[in-house]
């Protein structure tokens, strides 16, 4: 277990060096869930804004709201507890829910008007979920190359060495003509992961993609995500695994009943967080390590 922490910190720390991108003045500029500038810097430029978001489910009010920027290769952790419409709240900004009210813009571009073509957009902004959702009757490779052929009219010959190139760097070349039946549950997320890459997002959204795995299996899904954090992929990231939050995040958001209850840098928010209702969620996770560690 504390190898394991010694080793996320090291790429994370890798991620700060090699990105091109200084993380603490990043940290240090704009408030994601405000809008609001550093001083002394002209304006920013923002991949994904979010503004008042508000979601419904008939009398139930799931998103209250909700405001957030994103710019190119930041890292938002979505935290918070069950409920609290994380999940809601990626699946409105890849046009699977509709929203009540609020806008989204993507690159500037306002994408919640009537017309909007959410084909289109789910080119630009990529979703890996809970389950894997891969076709059973699809070897990896074809349903890797699925989505840029047929969404994208792009050739297999364009499409089939950048699909390698991906099942390689996560470790599953070897396993491109299995199908999904002769494959343990995280290669099949790796695969999942893959595949959404393999589209060309600019951003990526990751819903608890470790949810459904065993304990063994969550960690290579992880690595997956952290190498692609030391690449500068945007991405916004709703998980339970709390260590890997610490070590992935450019910011943490924490939700609770459809609201931003606060929004910090990982080791503001996980050693000193502002609010008492943060405070009470990390102390059941304290709980819980503690809990695993007498068990051994």
């Amino acid at each position: 277990m504390e190898q394991s922490k010694i080793e996320i910190k090291l790429l994370k720390d890798e991620k700060s060096e090699d990105d091109g991108i200084d993380s603490e003045s990043r940290k240090k500029g704009s408030d994601p869930k405000s809008g609001d500038q550093p001083d002394g810097q002209g304006e920013e430029k923002f991949i994904l804004r979010i503004k008042n978001l508000v979601k419904s489910y008939g009398e139930r009010l799931v998103l209250n709201g909700i405001s957030l920027d994103l710019r190119p290769a930041d890292v938002l952790v979505l935290v918070g507890p069950s409920g609290c419409g994380k999940s809601t709240l990626l699946r409105c900004l890849n046009g699977l829910e509709p929203i009540n009210s609020g806008d989204i813009e993507l690159d500037g571009e306002l994408i919640t008007t009537g017309d909007i073509k959410w084909t289109e957009i789910r080119q630009k902004i990529g979703m890996v979920f809970q389950s894997y959702e891969l076709f059973p009757h699809l070897t990896v490779i074809e349903n890797i190359l699925l989505g840029p052929r047929k969404v994208q009219g792009r050739k297999k010959e364009d499409v089939l060495p950048e699909a390698n190139s991906w099942l390689e760097r996560v470790g599953l070349l070897d396993r491109a003509d299995a199908y999904p039946r002769q494959l343990s549950g995280g290669q099949k997320q790796r695969v999942a992961i893959v595949r959404a890459l393999t589209m060309q997002p600019k951003i990526m959204l990751f819903d608890e993609v470790t949810a459904s795995l065993d304990p063994e299996m969550v960690r290579e899904v992880l690595d997956v995500i952290l190498e692609l954090a030391t690449q500068g992929l945007t991405m916004l990231i709703v998980t339970h695994e709390m260590a890997f939050a610490r070590a992935v995040a450019d910011q943490v958001i924490f939700l609770d009943k459809g609201v931003i209850v606060e929004a910090s840098p990982p080791e503001k928010f996980f050693n000193n967080p502002d609010s008492d209702r943060a405070r009470k969620f990390l102390n059941v996770f304290e709980f819980n390590e503690i809990h695993k560690v007498q068990s051994l």
